[in-house]
């Protein structure tokens, strides 16, 4: 009987890689449904490989134990801030990563719909991509009348200040191109919720080509009230958006 010829070995598939960068304070009722939420084998499916990075915002509770049970690389960012946990996520994304995408960490978001972000980047139709609550499947309860005002006018000061093709300028999820977070590094300084307002205007200035996409937005897990303050924060917005309208990139070393 003649011998098989044995099967020569295909050469391992090469997949673009994902960031998943989550910034999270006191997490720990919802960051495992975040992890497992993620649509790993429609990812893989589709030529992608994905990394979990957890910048724990100097969390009081098991969110960065849970995170690591999870497999997630887990750093720390001390300094209390949203924007200072996005810096520190930017700044441990590793070298060969084709494109980041950014959620938080209560489950408001659904990292199923990855991939939605994705397409437009890998088509080379934009460069950034923002998820848009306003404009997608907001459920019952997600958000406060009040918040959606608000969110309306902050997204009409961003359009007509700048003429970003944006619907949401204060969502927390993000998809960017490797390129795209290395013009924006450095360019970011909010510590606090005008993070999302202050990347926005300010990448609508560097000349990134920004667009929405709809999403999905629940109702919060764990702590039911918004971390945002209602005023406050709705001033620092606003002051951002205005004040960024005359801002000019830094120039960095080497250029």
């Amino acid at each position: 009987m003649p011998k098989k010829t044995p099967t020569p070995k295909q050469p391992d598939k090469k997949f673009k890689k994902i960031t998943l960068m989550i910034p999270c304070y006191n997490e720990e009722a919802s960051i495992a449904s975040v992890i497992d939420g993620i649509p790993l084998e429609k990812l893989k499916s589709q030529g992608f490989k994905i990394e979990v990075l957890v910048i724990d915002n100097n969390s009081k509770d098991k969110t960065a134990e849970i995170a690591r049970s999870k497999g997630a690389r887990v750093i720390s960012e001390l300094n209390q801030g949203k924007g200072n946990a996005i810096r520190t996520g930017f700044n441990n994304i590793p070298k060969d990563v084709d494109y980041v995408v950014m959620l938080d960490g209560d489950n408001t978001y659904k990292p199923a719909e990855i991939l939605r972000l994705i397409e437009p980047l890998e088509s080379g139709f934009a460069d950034v991509i923002v998820g848009s609550r306003l404009e997608g499947q907001m459920t019952t309860h997600a958000m406060s009348r009040s918040h959606r005002l608000a969110n309306w006018l902050f997204t009409f000061l961003t359009r007509f200040i700048y003429g970003a093709n944006v619907t949401d300028t204060c969502t927390g999820y993000f998809a960017w191109t490797r390129k795209s977070i290395d013009i924006l590094n450095g360019n970011i300084e909010s510590k606090g919720f005008a993070i999302e307002a202050e990347m926005i205007s300010k990448m609508a200035r560097l000349k990134l080509r920004v667009y929405s996409v709809p999403i999905t937005y629940a109702p919060r897990v764990g702590e039911t009230h918004s971390k945002l303050s209602p005023f406050k924060d709705a001033l620092k917005i606003i002051w951002m958006l205005i004040k960024n309208r005359r801002w000019k990139p830094k120039e960095k070393k080497g250029e």
